[in-house]
């Protein structure tokens, strides 16, 4: 990293606008920031960090940066801070402005502005700087890559505090590993502290959670056990816990399949006495239920005993209904005759009532003859009742006509008015065809004229495109005609340094005792110094190229410049001078009227269409027309013939009909005299016929009852049983026969009749002794039952806890292992001996390379007296590694470096703050700091070790760094010719440079 220059306005004690050169401070490799106290030298120092981070060191940030402010600038003057710097090759301009508090631009007040910033990168190529970023935090981030540090790495490296480093001489372990680990960023290495506690942490959480799970396992299976045995009081996390609980389920499941032996011996036992309980319930069951079917059997007995009467009357009964049932047939065909006897006789009286009086007392014979007479007239009027039948057709087919008629009125009534108006709808028609016909005729014409108005009206869009294309490929041409005139002229003036500077390249390859390319002298007391900004081959050539890059690119433009203009002129030609508005209204009226052409020409085919209608429609009226006239004839011809036909029937019905109103009434008056005549004749000879067989049927009955032993055939009727009553007759003298034999079998039972001869039965006692022996095998049961879930979940818990424990032992490894591990990193562990944290063993790696580095210069500056060494030992109880001595080469003893003088403490801090800065460069990715600053402590050093000192500052120009000193000790202005000086006043501070 290089410092360039760095622009300062408003900021700090500098009221005004303040720039500093550091090329030209840098060019002596050594300068000088010297000023009087509290002028504002740490302020250029402030400026750089807060160019490059965004802030300041220490308290002097505050308020959001609002305090960077001058309190000597003007209202409307911005506070602005502008660093450029060369970082890994590349040349980068920061410019940054805090926050401020401007007046506002209306009324009255004030007003606060964020803060902004900027980043630029310088293009050699181009010889112009290109915006990168002007996010806060894309820069920052950006700038943090970049060097490779943080702001504390930076204040601590480049603008070296020797107090900082002089109180880290004398500072304890724990002091060191705070400045150490922000200076080399071992937060990782803490973390990874973190980390490991947070493992173990979790992994112990984890063993826990299984050693919690194991333990509700084995209380599951206490409580499963019940109070067989004692679980031992175990926590999560104890050692052994895993096998103490195995062992315990063991002894459990053992314990259980002892119980479970006893309760199956018990439950057998229950088992037998129940079964035999039961076999006695069952004996004295069955003695009862003899002895009681004795009893019943006997009450049975007495019952029958009883009824016996009863019973040999219902068997006089049955007999009696036996004897009449031989009659019955008789008596039945006798109840038959006389029934339809009766019917006859009734039958015989209701036709007679309906007879003319003149056939009231008529035989049957009579009867059929006149029913013989009224057929034969009724068979004569079938010739009258078809006249009737068709003169009724000829009065509906008068209808008809009539009907016909009307309808034919219609029609000829509507083909006239139709045909009234036919000529007008024609005329009409043919007026809509023929303005369809011009409409079509004019959509063609409009069609011609619109394709070549389109593509006019494109043409001219493209022609209004294309100037726009050309104006700013004209610009483009010309931005790039100055940016190959700027390359040129760089280019040139590059060319013309490097033949001033020539003698110096030349001078270069000179080798002594070789002769000059220039003079051929083999001498060379004087060969020309390269200047600063010297020029050589390669820059010359860059600068040339990119002039010839900048000219191709001009070329390039003006060939699509010239592409452009070609295609402007031809759309302009196609296009014309006409704007592109009016081409678009033209074409929009084109559009319209051929839309409304179209419309209309669209209907041409619908008029069409209705004409053809028109006239099939015309057509069809005239036709039915003539056949409504046609029918009309016809029917007056129908008409006279059905007349005559009419009248002719007519005189006809008028000889048939007689008296009656018509020949159907006719008809039905000799219909209904046949049937009556008919039905009279029947029923008289019905009559005769029944009471003949009523008295044949008397006769067989009277002999039938004599045969029977019965005096007389009412005596046979009273006999006779209906089926109800003889089915419950029956019924009842077979369930006594039954009876009888029950009881008589029942009473036979040798088993019935010893149990009857026992003692009574005593059926609650065995029912109680049974209950008993049931509840005590339950009991039995239950307890058995038990005993096998107790068994079966004590199994399954010892299967789960084993599964648990064997899931359980990579965890537990693991948490051995982490634990063991974060001990170590964090020395706590025994097996750390010196009790070093993670950390402080990288630190203490870090500061014995600070320590080496330093000695080098450290040697330089005491003449090789002292020498800086890293040691590890314990400081008391505190932990060990960070410990710093100093070895004394004039007595040979290592000591402590708090006993080191005010100006030994001062030269060995800043060959500290020298060692320490090589280390974190190397660190940060080998970024080279070519400029650092070093401030304060030089007025403790006698002269010679001045002189020391600034001969190592000297010696770092070797290395191609420039240091600058902040002091502000008179002789160091003696010493040091390149100087900044900060001069103050009331009105601000000022700087002021001095070169070489």
């Amino acid at each position: 990293m290089r410092l360039h220059r760095l622009d300062i306005t408003a900021f700090g004690p500098f009221g005004g606008a303040q720039s500093v050169d550091f090329d030209d401070l840098s060019a002596a490799g050594l300068f000088l920031l010297h000023g009087p106290t509290g002028a504002g030298k740490t302020s250029v120092l402030d400026a750089v960090c807060f160019a490059l981070y965004g802030s300041v060191p220490g308290a002097r940030q505050s308020g959001q940066g609002m305090m960077l402010r001058s309190d000597h600038a003007a209202a409307e003057t911005r506070t602005e801070v502008r660093l450029e710097l060369t970082i890994a090759g590349r040349r980068l301009e920061i410019t940054r402005q805090p926050p401020w508090e401007r007046p506002k631009k209306r009324g009255a007040g004030t007003t606060v502005e964020k803060a902004q910033t900027w980043l630029r990168e310088y293009d050699a190529a181009t010889g112009a700087w290109k915006d990168l970023s002007r996010s806060h935090q894309e820069i920052g981030e950006e700038i943090t890559q970049v060097l490779g540090m943080s702001r504390e790495q930076f204040c601590q490296v480049v603008l070296l505090p020797q107090g900082d480093f002089a109180r880290f001489l004398r500072a304890d372990a724990e002091a060191r590993g705070r400045l150490l680990g922000r200076l080399f960023d071992t937060h990782r290495f803490a973390a990874v502290e973190k980390r490991l506690v947070e493992r173990r942490r979790e992994t112990e959480a984890r063993v826990r959670e299984g050693d919690t799970e194991l333990l509700a396992d084995a209380h599951r299976m206490q409580q499963a056990a019940g109070d067989a045995v004692e679980l031992p009081d175990l926590a999560p996390g104890d050692p052994g816990l895993a096998e103490a609980v195995l062992g315990w389920a063991a002894v459990a499941r053992s314990t259980a399949r002892e119980r479970l032996t006893i309760a199956h011996c018990a439950r057998a036992a229950a088992e037998s006495a129940q079964a035999a309980a039961e076999r006695v319930l069952d004996d004295v069951r069955e003695v009862a239920r003899l002895q009681r079917r004795f009893a019943e059997a006997r009450k049975r007995a007495g019952v029958l005993e009883e009824g016996a009467d009863a019973h040999q009357e219902d068997r006089a009964r049955m007999e009696r209904a036996r004897k009449a049932a031989v009659v019955a047939p008789a008596l039945e065909l006798r109840d038959e005759a006389e029934t339809e006897h009766r019917s006859a006789s009734t039958a015989e009286g209701q036709a007679r009532a309906e007879l003319p009086r003149t056939h009231a007392d008529a035989d049957a014979a009579g009867l059929a003859t006149a029913a013989r007479r009224a057929a034969e007239e009724l068979g004569g009027l079938d010739s009258a009742r078809r006249a009737e039948r068709r003169l009724a057709e000829l009065v509906a087919e008068r209808d008809e006509l009539a009907d016909e008629e009307r309808a034919d009125e219609d029609v000829l009534r509507d083909a006239e008015d139709w045909l009234a108006g036919w000529e007008a709808t024609r005329a009409a028609l043919q007026v809509r065809i023929e303005a369809a016909q011009e409409a079509a005729t004019r959509a063609e014409q409009l069609a011609v004229q619109r394709e070549p108005a389109e593509k006019r009206l494109g043409a001219a869009r493209q022609r209004d495109q294309l100037g726009r294309d050309t104006d700013d490929a004209q610009a483009r041409v010309l931005q790039l005609t100055e940016r190959a005139l700027a390359a040129r002229t760089h280019w040139l003036d590059l060319k013309e340094q490097r033949l001033q500077g020539i003698a110096a390249e030349l001078a270069a390859e000179l080798v002594a005792g070789e002769p000059c390319a220039v003079c051929g002298g083999t001498e060379h007391p004087e060969p020309a110094r390269k200047i600063a900004g010297h020029v050589d081959r390669d820059t010359e050539e860059r600068a040339l190229a990119a002039f010839q890059r900048a000219d191709e690119e001009r070329g390039e433009a003006e060939r699509r410049l010239g592409l452009v203009q070609r295609a402007l002129a031809a759309a302009s030609a196609e296009a014309g001078d006409t704007p592109t508005e009016q081409l678009v209204l033209i074409a929009e009226e084109l559009e319209q009227q051929y839309g409304e052409a179209r419309q209309s020409a669209s209907g041409l085919h619908r008029a069409q269409e209705a004409l053809l209608h028109a006239e099939r429609e015309r057509d069809r009226r005239t036709a039915a027309r003539q056949e409504a006239a046609v029918r009309a004839a016809t029917r007056d011809t129908r008409r006279d013939a059905l007349e005559r036909e009419r009248a002719t029937l007519e005189g006809e019905l008028t000889q048939a009909r007689g008296d009656a109103e018509s020949v159907a009434a006719r008809a039905a008056q000799l219909e209904r005299q046949a049937a009556l005549f008919t039905d009279a004749a029947d029923a008289v000879r019905a009559a005769a016929d029944t009471a003949q067989r009523l008295k044949d049927a008397d006769a067989r009955l009277a002999d039938a009852a004599f045969r029977a032993g019965f005096d007389t055939p009412r005596a046979a009727a009273a006999a006779l049983l209906d089926d109800a009553a003889h089915r419950d007759l029956q019924r009842r003298l077979d369930a006594r026969q039954s009876e009888e034999a029950a009881v008589r079998a029942v009473l036979a039972e040798a088993d019935t009749a010893a149990a009857a001869q026992q003692s009574p039965a005593d059926l609650a006692t065995a029912e109680r002794d049974a209950e008993a022996a049931a509840r005590r095998y339950r009991h039995a049961v239950s307890a058995w039952d038990a005993a096998e879930r107790r068994v079966t979940e004590l199994d399954r818990l010892s299967a789960r806890a084993t599964a648990s424990v064997r899931r359980l032992a990579p965890l537990r490894e693991e948490y051995d292992r982490v634990a063991r591990m974060a001990g170590l990193a964090a020395g706590t562990s025994a097996d750390n001996e010196r009790r070093m944290r993670l950390e402080a063993y990288v630190l203490a790696a870090r500061l014995e390379q600070v320590a080496a580095a330093a000695t080098v210069r450290l040697q330089r500056m005491s003449s090789g007296r002292y020498t800086l060494v890293h040691s590890d030992d314990r400081a008391g109880r505190g932990r060990s590694g960070l410990g710093l001595h100093v070895v004394d080469a004039w007595t040979g003893r290592e000591r402590d470096t708090a006993t080191l003088s005010g100006g030994e403490t001062f030269f060995a801090s800043l060959a500290l703050a020298l060692g320490l800065a090589d280390v974190v460069t190397d660190e940060a990715g080998g970024v080279r700091l070519d400029t650092l600053f070093i401030d304060e402590g030089f007025g403790s050093l006698d002269d010679q070790t001045l002189d020391e000192v600034l001969d190592v500052l000297d010696s770092l120009r070797e290395r191609d760094r420039s240091v600058g000193i902040v002091s502000h000790v008179a002789d160091l202005r003696r010493r040091v010719h390149a100087q900044l000086e900060v001069v103050k006043d009331r009105t601000g501070s000022v700087l002021r440079q001095r070169g070489q």
